[in-house]
């Protein structure tokens, strides 16, 4: 980083007192959750729109809806060539975009700790790609298609061969993501998945890049906190949770994240099975 005078000079935004006690906290800890949303994968380019899973929220300019109507459930059956146009957009974003530090930090960190759940609201895809095992897409993955009558299901790398809407190789019905879409429920499993992580506990807990304005998503937050476990935030901008959490570093994800792991190295040399 730049030392220089002047207006070129490069602020550290970083607050180091905070970023050692978190470095401390997790050099000890035996387990983490990190909850993520979309201000993580901004710094891989991705808007931090807040409708499905955190990438999308304007109206169509042609047809003058929300998105919250476009992107809905109901839509789908109606009309899902319309969904799979704003769709496909999504997904465009993602493809030009990559995992960045964050990402593998909460990776890397799977290999530090004995037990870490990542649970994020974010349907990129981005925590699978940059290396992290334990985590709960709670809004389902843009890159899981299933249909939307018989049981079939796969995995794309991208939506560069398909044509829209698709259609099951099996019965020829309409193909969808395995996201939650306005309107639709959570899914079942992966939600009772990340409750039984939670009441399970854990030593220390964050929420990293997300406006918590879902009750599941803050929720373990302050269940932490009423049992006196050590809480963390990283967001540049104050939430219902600023004032709740012990530790708060107003940064961005992978500037916060990136501190946090060089002086937790600093803490604790024990290289990594992936040596980083």
């Amino acid at each position: 980083m730049s030392s220089g005078a002047g207006p070129f000079k490069r602020r550290d935004t970083v607050d180091r007192t905070v970023v050692e006690e978190v470095a401390r906290l997790l050099a000890t800890a035996q387990s983490a959750l990190f909850i993520t949303g979309a201000g993580l994968s901004a710094d891989s380019g991705l808007p931090t729109y807040r409708g499905v899973g955190g990438l999308y929220d304007r109206h169509d300019p042609e047809l003058g809806m929300p998105i919250e109507a476009l992107l809905s459930g109901d839509m789908m059956a109606r009309r899902p060539e319309l969904v799979w146009k704003h769709l496909h957009d999504m997904e465009l974003a993602c493809r030009t975009a990559a995992p960045n530090r964050g990402h593998e930090i909460l990776a890397l960190l799977e290999e530090r700790i004995p037990r870490v759940v990542v649970f994020t609201q974010n349907v990129d895809g981005f925590h699978r790609m940059a290396g992290s095992k334990n985590v709960i897409a709670i809004h389902g993955d843009l890159h899981d298609l299933r249909c939307t009558r018989c049981d079939w299901r796969t995995t794309v790398r991208d939506y560069a061969t398909l044509t829209f809407p698709p259609r099951c190789p099996r019965c020829a019905a309409v193909v969808r993501p395995d996201v939650v879409l306005f309107g639709e429920p959570l899914p079942e499993a992966p939600f009772q998945r990340f409750e039984a992580e939670v009441a399970r506990g854990f030593d220390v807990v964050f929420s990293i890049g997300t406006s918590a304005l879902f009750p599941y998503v803050a929720r373990p937050v302050l269940l932490a906190k009423a049992e006196r476990r050590p809480t963390v935030e990283i967001n540049p901008s104050r939430t219902d949770l600023s004032d709740v959490v012990d530790l708060r570093l107003a940064a961005g994800a992978r500037q916060a994240l990136r501190a946090i792991w060089i002086a937790l190295k600093g803490k604790n040399p024990k290289p990594t099975r992936l040596g980083r």
